[in-house]
């Protein structure tokens, strides 16, 4: 597991980089803008960076210089861009950036750039404790998963929980002293737990579990189908 900051003005590529990033174990901090990327850095280094090149405050490439300039740039950096010519590009190798992706980015070209520069990129000493920027509803999941031990819970289960009132819950039901589970399966099996109780809570309308979770109905559908959650199913016995 590796602390990943991403760096770029468009929400929709910070959530879709923290959400294929978090899938495959790594902790995602984002940041909207360079500022916020020089404030990160202040507090601690993070073991990879995806940067992006064009923002409105300051562009990537001269956050890269910065970084440079003052002693900075001590962990591995991955340029993105969709509008950079090849010149933005070599520039920006020269200044040391590991590499380069274009957007749209393909998936396994982002995952074997994020292995490579974890891998071969320069090592450095990190604080213990790292603030994080990340989506909410990611946010919660590590930290369900990081504050006790899950023990994965059936659909049955699930839907008693569902009938009692959350003031009655309490998260012994969900965890467990065992840390036996891999990462990934602890993680899948607490949100697909979690996102069958709001779908039995809210009856399967996916616009209240949409608001209750804090995900656009897009990506919802799209976590449901990844998850093997069948909201019609869960509607029929909620209701």
């Amino acid at each position: 597991m590796a602390n990943i900051l991403v760096v770029d003005d468009e929400m929709g590529i910070r959530e879709l980089l923290s959400e294929i990033l978090g899938d495959e174990g790594h902790v995602v901090t984002t940041a909207e803008n360079a500022q916020q990327a020089r404030e990160f850095r202040q507090n601690g280094i993070p073991d990879l960076v995806l940067l992006d090149i064009w923002m409105p405050d300051t562009d990537g490439v001269t956050l890269l210089k910065e970084w440079q300039r003052d002693g900075l740039l001590t962990m591995p950096v991955i340029m993105m861009s969709g509008h950079a010519t090849i010149d933005t590009a070599v520039e920006a190798t020269r200044i040391g950036a590991l590499n380069f992706l274009e957007k749209p980015i393909a998936l396994q070209k982002l995952l074997k750039a994020v292995q490579q520069g974890l891998t071969q990129g320069p090592k450095a000493s990190r604080p213990a404790v790292m603030y994080t920027q990340t989506a909410p509803a990611q946010t919660e999941h590590h930290e369900a998963i990081i504050a006790g031990n899950f023990n994965p819970v059936t659909v049955s289960e699930t839907q008693h929980l569902a009938s009692q009132p959350i003031t009655a819950m309490s998260s012994d039901n969900l965890f467990s002293s065992s840390f036996g589970l891999p990462l990934r399966e602890a993680r899948d099996a607490f949100e697909r737990a979690y996102f069958e109780y709001h779908l039995l809570r809210e009856s399967g309308s996916m616009t209240r579990v949409a608001e209750k979770t804090g995900l656009e109905r897009t990506h919802l559908y799209r976590k449901l189908k990844q998850l093997g959650v069948d909201p019609g199913k869960l509607a029929k016995k909620g209701g």
